[in-house]
């Protein structure tokens, strides 16, 4: 079995059969033939997180930078969006108590425009941001980037004539197809994947790695460095702007440092170096969390109230949870490695022959 699957010819029709029924299952879903609005929301909203937990990833992950600015790059591109594709007629409605810069008031794009123009900006800011804090290192790096993060989020609260303050921009166009979410979240990490796999990706891997021999292999650090970062952001950036038409709202309040922890538990989740690992681990924390929302909700059984059940609780459950993945994967559920074809039959053709010879244990 494994001999087969190394040949290429059946390596092509499987991914054609995955890819098949991917497109069936998409089509299903927006047609309402299964599942409903909410199931299709938590899935978009997972694509969304895939973008932002691999974009972070690659910085995290790959180059070896200790990064934590990925809230405020994805308010970049949220407000971007929000901004320049509500329609004219709607401004003055939202911007009520601070009107609207009247430059930008007069200015609306289309969707796609907005959101690759969030995403340069993001990248812009990226670059701007990364010539003093890169040459950081590992927490001070952290705490730098994470400041900024603060600093964006602080004065999207202040500009009122762009943003509209705390009070945060109503009545954002929404998208209402699925196949826009998971296109964009197809395209913008298979780019990243080409990008990994390509001579810079290798260079941003030696830097992970050990930056004094790649320096001596005449990687230019610092000019890698800030091109992983600014890629990073500028799919975060991407990622934001889905997030504002997903919701139809932006507000401050959204982007939070604590957001970018949910982005680094995936990637830790998934695998730090993994591309599939953090995609499995981003649809896997998503849905997780909203499953496990039957735990918040009061519960009754034969007239007695179940006082351990209140909110909060399945914020408990997951905790748990997550200590138990990290005691029996420390490496995360794909380590460095990548989900493939090989790999799959090769897990499976593992736990048969154990069986056969009695023998138990996990994934080796």
């Amino acid at each position: 079995m494994i001999d087969k699957i190394n040949n290429k010819k059946t390596r092509l029709l499987l991914n054609i059969l995955l890819i098949v029924i991917f497109a069936t299952v998409i089509i299903l879903l927006d047609t309402d033939v299964i599942g409903d609005a909410y199931i299709r929301r938590i899935l978009n909203l997972s694509a969304i997180y895939a973008i932002v937990s691999v974009s972070m990833n690659l910085v995290n992950g790959f180059t070896g930078l200790f990064s934590l600015g990925q809230a405020g790059f994805m308010a970049i591109g949220a407000y971007s969006v929000a901004i320049f594709t509500v329609p004219l007629a709607e401004r003055a409605k939202i911007f009520y108590i601070t009107p609207q810069n009247p430059f930008l008031a007069q200015i609306e794009l289309p969707f796609i425009v907005a959101l690759l123009l969030g995403g340069f900006l993001a990248a812009l800011v990226a670059i701007m941001i990364g010539v003093p804090v890169l040459r950081l290192k590992s927490d001070y790096l952290a705490i730098a980037t994470l400041g900024f993060s603060e600093i964006i989020r602080i004065v999207f609260t202040n500009i009122k004539s762009i943003t509209n303050g705390a009070l945060g921009i109503k009545n954002i166009p929404t998208m209402p197809t699925m196949w826009v979410f998971f296109g964009i979240a197809i395209i913008s990490i298979g780019f990243m994947r080409l990008l990994i796999t390509s001579s810079y990706g290798r260079a941003f891997k030696a830097i992970r790695e050990d930056e004094v021999a790649a320096e001596a292999m005449g990687i230019n650090l610092f000019k890698h460095k800030v091109m992983s970062f600014s890629i990073g952001a500028f799919f975060a950036g991407i990622g934001g702007g889905l997030l504002a038409t997903l919701f139809a709202t932006v507000d401050p309040n959204q982007f939070y440092f604590p957001v970018t922890y949910n982005f680094l538990l995936i990637i830790v989740l998934g695998g730090m170096g993994s591309i599939s690992g953090t995609i499995i681990a981003s649809f896997l924390v998503t849905a997780g969390l909203e499953i496990l929302r039957f735990f918040d909700e009061p519960l009754t059984l034969f007239g007695i109230n179940i006082a351990l059940f209140r909110p909060g609780l399945r914020m408990v459950i997951f905790s748990i949870l997550l200590m138990l993945l990290v005691l029996f994967f420390r490496n995360g559920l794909m380590g460095q490695k990548e989900l493939s074809w090989k790999l799959i039959f090769d897990w499976f053709s593992g736990k048969i022959s154990r069986k056969r010879t009695g023998q138990g244990g996990g994934i080796q």
